[in-house]
């Protein structure tokens, strides 16, 4: 899952501190981890930290995305379950839990960029090689190199999507 969403953390038993999953994928160099980068899911704080811990190459941005993305606050369908999206956010209608996000590539690129203070190379990076890695598709996807897939979205200074092309072909 989410790094720090449903994750187990430091806990005690029995007077002793016992670490849990978050701790692992923070100290385990081997293991990569993902994040809801929304700016709603984990504080900005928290964000940096997991960048520091994990570098651009162990570190994967998502958006763990619903249906409900970039729409209005309002109700929408996550399934068979019920989401309100309100502050950016989608959560149960009695608010006691995260429903998915209503983020999309781009607003994680903004939190991380302007907000958290990562550089735009490695934002990108995070959103693009680190995942086609972890996958198992770098070898098509990722970046730009001859013989890869041509996808690419190219965002304006606002850090809004301008265009998409997608293998090589202009979408937007």
């Amino acid at each position: 899952t989410h790094i720090y969403n449903s994750t187990s953390s430091v806990r005690s038993r029995d007077f002793y501190c016992q670490a849990g999953v978050v701790e692992a994928g923070l100290s385990l160099d081997e293991l990569t981890v993902e994040v809801i980068a929304d700016g709603r899911h984990i504080p900005h704080g928290i964000l940096k930290l997991l960048y520091k811990t994990k570098g651009p190459d162990k570190l994967v941005l998502i958006t763990d995305a619903s249906r409900a993305a970039g729409m209005p606050p309002g109700k929408y369908k996550l399934g068979e379950l019920d989401i309100l999206v309100e502050d950016n956010v989608g959560m149960l209608p009695d608010k006691t839990s995260f429903a998915g996000s209503v983020a999309t590539a781009n607003w994680l690129a903004k939190i991380m960029y302007r907000e958290v203070g990562i550089s735009m190379i490695d934002v990108v990076k995070m959103l693009t090689l680190t995942p086609a890695r972890l996958i198992n598709e770098s070898n098509t996807k990722g970046s730009l190199v001859k013989g890869k897939d041509a996808d690419i979205i190219v965002f304006d200074d606002d850090i809004e999507v301008s265009l998409v092309i997608r293998e090589g072909k202009r979408l937007k």
